[in-house]
């Protein structure tokens, strides 16, 4: 063993603590890494085979019914290479040992299984039979939650009649991998499933034989999508078209994007900050390493080593902190990686969820890893190297005092060990701003590990709380007079009823446009109310259009602009329409407008498509008993279970992530404070066995220098707030989807979580500190450096 290999490994052993606080910020940047890289790889490799494997179409559209013919000239459109057309309905469903009524997707299939555009993979049972009318396969989602197995039967309505349906199997569709109708924000798979039938069972059942309302297209390779959607448009235009879109916009395919740029986003920014503060701590470790080590570098350099091994041995100080943490951070990175990947089986439906943990995810990580910390050892590196011999050799020059008027008016009032740390702080400026950005570095990682609870509970608050105030929505299977309000008052329990309208739409701005549908509200609105940014409630105005900000930003459209509306239901007019302001809601793309100014802009009478409901919560079971025989309701939605699915979805997804990034900040901001106190006890310790020795007890010796880091972590600490509400802005900048929005909000409980922890880790770290205060060998420490 070399000489400096002697070296580096005295140097580990008494910088041991230092040395065990990088490397635990390492292990976590790189834990974060693996293990939103690897849930990153394994959804994306997981999604292509299973559209691949199982034909996920590549163009969706919606109508009100069309002949079958016409799927011959959707065939014939240039670029269109499979065409599947559908019938689709929701219907209620009754449930075993569910009080609240179910709604169903029916999908037809043929009655004889062929390849087809989003194939089913069968999971258990067996294929629907020719001619059973009544046999079903459905949703494993579904199955799941109501504990449905093969054989079981549920009752349903189809086209208001009541008909026993009978499970023969259970399966997944890769346009279901994530089990959610499209007007829900997140899935409540034991109230909503999907279900799929004969067709030969569906056409008669809704009137629908020898006809369509759904089709599903692929593409040709090289085909242009917008084309193909155009001409599909135009040739659906007379049958009731909704809009085509492409997979891009289809709902479980988005959300399951969003998961996957989640995972991306999350694999980049946190390893980004947790990284970067182990780069900074080894710069400080390094760079305080040199000033003690100068001596011994002087030497180094008189007995004719050469720079380039000199700078190589720091670098391996550096190294060795850097790949110890790299290993333990792999190691948490793969365990973790794989929770996840179990836990996401819960929410997304494929017959295999790969894993996929790859050699290049690790490399990458401990490469990015290294590179951090080396570039946090070249600075104090590049010092070590500038140091003549001979200048080395001698002790650093103190540095200058002069008195000034903060010490007559202020310090000499102060007693002898107050005053020496001010001194200490004043003539030393630059260590003490670096010592306080590393403690704020700390109270802003926390604060981000808490952030996304914040954001999590306050999105639950202003949408399940404030916007959404009704008990229960109920939509129609078609729009019904408004009067139908009164029937629904007249229901058990229902205390105040309030329609609501929807009609399919295409906003026009400029070059943008934007399938969405236009809700309808009464003006007098009491059951949904409309927000804005600072939680004020806005009223509908009697004319124009209220769009959520998303949706505004998407269109570039501001209040006082102009848009087109194509409404795509009957006449399918094209009108314009006055943008009214903005709505500031945090899930979800919508457009508010007036009932009855929604109903002149479409021509009708005066329609409903569902009402919101205040219900009395003890009658809440009789009510939902009758709206289960109601055949002109379509859907039944209830805030409180919609409340709760939302809860426990992102509880499970988001909970494990979130508790092991903020343990990931509890040990970042732990190991930030003890490594400023620990590296202040290397540098002072000859100074502090000096006052020991002039006579000064170990209480002053340790307030002098306890009493410095404390000052420092009280200034850091507003600091760290700041900082940290900064980075949640970036973060919350990144979350913006469509789907949903994380606010940028930081709650008082979140800024009292890290004031507390690095109080405590302030705390602790004084208490290790001052036991080696007190154990400080007087001899030893003061000796002449020869």
């Amino acid at each position: 063993m070399t000489a400096l290999n002697r070296k580096l490994i005295r140097d580990l052993v008494h910088l041991r603590g230092q040395m065990i606080a990088i490397s635990l910020v390492v292990a976590c940047g790189v834990a974060v890494f693996v293990t939103t890289r690897t849930a990153y790889d394994s959804l994306l490799i997981s999604q292509a085979t299973y559209y691949a494997d199982y034909r996920f179409a590549d163009v969706f559209a919606t109508l009100k019914r069309a002949p079958e013919a016409v799927a011959a000239r959707i065939a014939a459109i240039a670029g269109v290479g499979v065409v599947r057309t559908r019938v689709i309905f929701d219907v209620t469903l009754d449930v075993p040992g569910l009080a609240e009524p179910a709604t169903g997707r029916l999908l037809s299939i043929p009655e004889r299984h062929v390849p087809m555009l989003n194939d089913l993979y069968l999971r258990r049972g067996r294929y629907i039979e020719p001619g059973r009318r009544d046999e079903v396969l459905v949703g494993e989602a579904f199955a799941a939650a109501n504990h449905l197995d093969v054989g079981d039967s549920l009752g349903a309505v189809l086209n208001g009649r009541w008909q026993r349906l009978r499970v023969v199997g259970i399966v997944l569709c890769p346009e279901y991998v994530y089990e959610i109708r499209g007007s829900d924000i997140f899935p409540d798979n034991k109230r909503f499933g999907v279900m799929w039938m004969s067709r030969d069972a569906m056409g008669p059942a809704f009137d629908m034989d020898g006809a369509f309302n759904d089709v599903v297209l692929s593409l040709a390779p090289g085909a242009r999508e917008a084309d193909v959607i155009a001409q599909l448009d135009r040739i659906l235009e007379p049958y009731g078209g909704l809009g085509a879109y492409g997979r891009r916009d289809q709902i479980s395919h988005k959300f399951l994007s969003d998961e996957i740029a989640q995972n991306r986003i999350s694999g980049t920014i946190l390893p980004a900050i947790f990284l970067g503060v182990a780069a900074f701590l080894i710069n400080i470790v390094l760079s305080r390493l040199v000033g003690m080590q100068r001596d011994q570098i002087a030497v180094l350099k008189a007995f004719g080593y050469k720079h380039y091994v000199v700078a190589w041995h720091y670098f391996e100080f550096a190294l060795a902190a850097i790949l110890a943490g790299a290993t333990l951070g792999t190691g948490v990175g793969l365990w973790l990686g794989a929770l996840i990947n179990r836990m996401y089986v819960q929410f997304y439906r494929f017959p295999i969820l790969r894993y996929e943990a790859g050699a290049t995810v690790i490399v990458l990580a401990v490469a990015i890893a290294g590179g951090a910390g080396l570039l946090g050892a070249l600075a104090a590196v590049r010092r070590a190297l500038a140091l003549p011999p001979a200048e080395a050799m001698r002790p650093e020059s103190p540095p200058r005092f002069r008195s000034g008027l903060l010490d007559h008016i202020v310090l000499r009032r102060l007693p002898s060990p107050l005053r020496m740390i001010a001194r200490n702080l004043v003539r030393r400026p630059a260590r003490a701003a670096l010592s306080v950005l590393g403690i704020a570095f700390a109270v802003a990682i926390l604060i981000v590990g808490r952030y996304f609870v914040d954001a999590i509970q306050y999105i639950a608050d202003v949408q399940f709380r404030l916007v959404q105030r009704d008990a229960v929505t109920v939509t129609f299977h078609d729009p019904l007079p408004l009067r139908a309000r009164y029937d629904l008052n007249r229901l058990p329990g229902v205390l105040r009823a309030e329609p609501f309208r929807t009609v399919p739409v295409r906003l026009r701005f400029e070059q943008r446009s934007h399938l969405t549908a236009l809700i309808g509200l009464e003006p007098t609105t009491q059951l949904h109310q409309l927000i804005d940014h600072d939680l004020r409630q806005l009223l509908v105005p009697p004319a124009g259009v209220l769009l959520t900000t998303k949706l505004a930003e998407i269109l570039g459209a501001a209040r006082g602009d102009r848009l087109t509306v194509e409404v795509l239901e009957g006449e399918r007019r094209m009108r314009t329409v006055t943008v009214a302001g903005t709505v500031d809601e945090l899930v979800g793309l919508s457009a508010y407008m007036d009932l009855r100014a929604l109903s002149r802009l479409v021509r009708d009478s005066g329609v409903a498509s569902g009402a919101f409901l205040a219900v009395e919560p003890a009658a809440a079971t009789n009510l939902y008993a009758e709206l289960k025989r109601m055949p002109a309701v379509g859907g039944v939605a209830i805030r409180e279970v919609a409340l709760r699915s939302f809860e426990d979805t992102l509880a499970r997804s988001m909970g494990i992530f979130t508790t092991v990034l903020i343990g990931f900040a509890s040990v970042i901001a732990i190991a930030m404070v003890y490594n400023s106190t620990r590296v202040a006890l290397s540098e002072r310790g000859r100074e502090l066995a000096s006052l020991r020795v002039l006579g000064f007890t170990r209480r002053e010796v340790a307030v002098m220098l306890l009493g410095e880091q404390g000052l420092l972590t009280f200034v850091a600490i507003p600091i760290g707030f700041v900082l940290g509400y900064q980075i949640c802005a970036a973060v919350a900048y990144q979350y913006q989807w469509e789907l949903f929005r994380l606010p940028l909000f930081v709650s008082d409980q979140t800024y009292a979580f890290a004031l507390l922890t690095i109080v405590a880790a302030a705390v602790t770290s004084s208490l290790v500190v001052r036991r080696r205060l007190d154990r400080l060998d007087l001899v030893e420490v003061l000796k002449t450096r020869e």
